[in-house]
């Protein structure tokens, strides 16, 4: 088994936990994660897990390449060895049109990747896993016939735990990726500074003053601070990453913008819609 991110603390390595945990419930897999292959660079690591999944495959054993698994990366699909087994595909949808670096990357170059990875995603054995639905729109219909969609929603363990007293008032995850941060609503929060809400950051350091930056914490400490955290923010690339599920296992309400909330299809009642220009539909969080 190939898998380039393991950690506890990154989207990829909980997708990755979370789907060897589901091999794990068949009894016919016996599971042998290759650690020493882990490489620091994902991009990197991509040929370097081919090659690997060739030598065992080779070697007349069962493979299975884990993560990063991107659906424009259609060198992967194309090269890998037959009948790899392949964890939850990964990929968004979401991009602003208004930066040109971004909308051709994501709007014209990756849609074309996808038709390629498609081609050779169908040609390939068993029903694809997609880690959302995000990439839906992208796909032929017979090939999301075949598919299996959400798997991070459907096997999240959403048992909610039991209420704390709420000290926080934001939790909000903060990462500095030229898409993510394209969507990041730095504006809302400067707004929710000057009504005095109390904000703690996870992630890197957001420059504004009265929030408390955490830094990366262990995952631990991240659903401790969520307990106690009374709301987060949707980070609009992906509608259920690791920390909005966490969050709202820890009870904690998610806010999204009003024109967004249609597009919300699991969990909807833990969603808040809000009209981020105005200042009265803010001050009603008080």
């Amino acid at each position: 088994m190939w898998v380039c991110d393991y950690s506890k603390t990154s989207g990829e390595g909980k997708l990755a936990r979370l789907y060897l945990k589901e091999l794990n419930k068949k009894k016919e897999f016996i599971i042998k994660l290759n650690q020493k292959k882990k490489l620091s660079h994902k991009y990197i690591s991509t040929i370097s897990g081919i090659i690997y999944c060739w030598k065992r495959y080779l070697n007349d054993e069962s493979v299975c390449y884990l993560n990063y698994l991107p659906l424009w990366n259609f060198l992967i699909f194309i090269l890998l060895p037959p009948k790899t087994i392949l964890g939850p595909i990964t990929g968004g949808a979401f991009y602003l049109k208004s930066n040109i670096h971004t909308f051709i990357i994501r709007g014209v170059i990756f849609p074309i990747f996808y038709k390629i990875s498609e081609f050779f995603l169908n040609i390939r054995t068993g029903n694809p896993i997609f880690s959302t639905d995000l990439l839906k729109k992208y796909l032929f219909k017979k090939t999301i016939k075949k598919s299996y969609f959400n798997f991070v929603v459907n096997t999240f363990f959403l048992k909610k735990k039991l209420k704390k007293k709420k000290q926080i008032d934001f939790i909000i995850y903060y990462r500095k990726h030229k898409n993510k941060e394209s969507f990041f609503p730095f504006n809302l929060i400067k707004k929710l500074i000057k009504l005095r809400f109390k904000i703690y950051i996870v992630g890197d350091n957001l420059k504004l003053p009265y929030v408390k930056n955490c830094g990366y914490l262990s995952n631990n400490k991240i659903l401790n601070l969520q307990s106690h955290a009374r709301y987060t923010i949707l980070s609009r690339e992906n509608l259920y990453s690791f920390f909005i599920l966490e969050c709202i296992s820890n009870n904690v309400k998610v806010i999204v913008e009003k024109n967004m909330i249609k597009k919300i299809n699991f969990l909807r009642k833990n969603f808040i819609g809000l009209n981020y220009n105005s200042l009265n539909s803010i001050k009603k969080l008080k």
